[in-house]
């Protein structure tokens, strides 16, 4: 069944982790797994952290972005034994200029989702999306 843009976004909000899907200039479309926040305007808030070991330098994802603001998060469910359980959900996003108050404000969003973000210094800076669509499917509408 086909999930209404609200349902879509409360699924969105509520899973822990999703995979963002961006375009490389050269090699084409580009998708990690995330984690992330959705505040109260609609706008996604992705960590670059120095929680996980990175490559140096920038991560393709931010250069992606440079050169192409679009952008899906995709969330979903899978459950080997209960298909009636299965939902996916996914957000096109553009890539926001950087504002440093909403930095700020997804960064405390992140800090009270994931304990890991709470020790200082632990993200290095956030990703700001807007949610342009979501649209979303389940199996079921439990």
């Amino acid at each position: 069944m086909r999930l209404s843009a609200p349902q879509a976004l409360a699924r969105l909000a509520a899973s822990d982790h999703g995979y963002l899907s961006t375009v490389d200039p050269q090699r084409g479309v580009n998708t990690v797994p995330v984690v992330y926040v959705i505040d109260d305007t609609g706008h996604v808030g992705i960590p670059v952290d120095r929680v996980k070991p990175k490559a140096p330098g920038r991560l393709a994802r931010e250069r992606n972005l440079e050169t192409d603001p679009r952008a899906v998060l995709l969330a979903d469910h899978w459950d080997r034994d209960d298909w009636s359980a299965l939902w996916w959900v996914k957000a096109e996003l553009r890539r926001e200029p950087d504002d440093q108050d909403r930095a700020a404000a997804l960064n405390a969003l992140l800090a009270g989702r994931y304990p890991q973000y709470r020790r200082e210094q632990t993200i290095a800076r956030v990703l700001q999306l807007r949610i342009v669509r979501v649209t979303g499917w389940a199996a079921s509408s439990a």
